[in-house]
């Protein structure tokens, strides 16, 4: 299968402290692959480095066999930040027309509501200033806004976050429809159920290390246990407090 994204030996360091440490990942066209760790461990930050947000100190990625470095390279994807703030001075409409305009693509209304319908955004929300939406309704028109754009490779750093548990389970259903087309997701999440239902691979990032790569079943045979959250704890070295 093609890699869509490649990381070979990525580090970076601030100050005296590394944050990434010979971090080596793939992840392959049409693969839903979870990134998980706990606060702090180094998620956002490689993320950022993925996308030239900031500079590795070693390493290669490559986006589609392209360099990272390469400004082409990134109109292959569409990307989710974990503390999703759209301008506030902005309708909802106004803001994906914005999105529309600077990934040079058509807008279609019906399209939208379509998907404003899937992720269980009220559409006529989007004729409202941005300032009035709540924190879930900002994160649903992030998610919209990263979608209708039909990019072959998605970012997302924490996408749940702000979902209540109903669009939570839109949510999944629209990615599992998505996971039918072969889209590719490469996203960042604490939630450890979601990872079973969800994702081929997963990898456990912890103190800037990759600390295991694979499926969800291949963890918890790895750490001879039948529940990913334990496999996930002794991974890190945290399953004292299971008692």
């Amino acid at each position: 299968m093609t890699d869509v994204l490649q990381l070979q030996q990525i580090s970076k360091k601030y100050a005296k402290q590394h944050v990434l440490k010979n971090i080596s990942l793939s992840v392959q066209q049409g693969e839903f692959l979870a990134l998980i760790g706990v606060n702090g461990a180094g998620k956002t930050t490689l993320i950022k480095t993925i996308l030239d947000f900031e500079e590795a100190d070693t390493g290669q990625i490559t986006i589609f066999e392209q360099s990272h470095l390469k400004p082409q390279s990134r109109q292959t994807l569409a990307f989710l930040p974990e503390q999703f703030k759209p301008p506030i001075f902005l309708t909802g409409l106004q803001f994906l027309k914005y999105i529309a305009k600077l990934h040079q693509i058509p807008i279609k209304l019906d399209d939208i509501k379509k998907l404003c319908s899937q992720l269980d955004l009220d559409s006529e929300v989007l004729h409202k200033p941005i300032k009035k939406y709540s924190k879930g309704m900002n994160q649903k028109l992030g998610l919209v806004s990263c979608f209708f754009t039909q990019k072959p490779l998605l970012i997302l750093d924490e996408p749940m976050s702000g979902l209540d548990p109903k669009a939570r389970a839109y949510f999944k259903h629209y990615l599992q429809n998505l996971k039918q087309q072969q889209q590719t997701v490469f996203f960042t999440t604490h939630l450890l159920f979601d990872i079973q239902t969800l994702c081929d691979r997963m990898a456990i990032l912890h103190d800037g290390e990759l600390r295991f790569i694979g499926t969800p079943q291949q963890c918890c045979a790895q750490y001879q246990t039948d529940d990913l959250e334990q496999a996930y704890l002794r991974c890190i070295g945290a399953d004292c407090i299971s008692g």
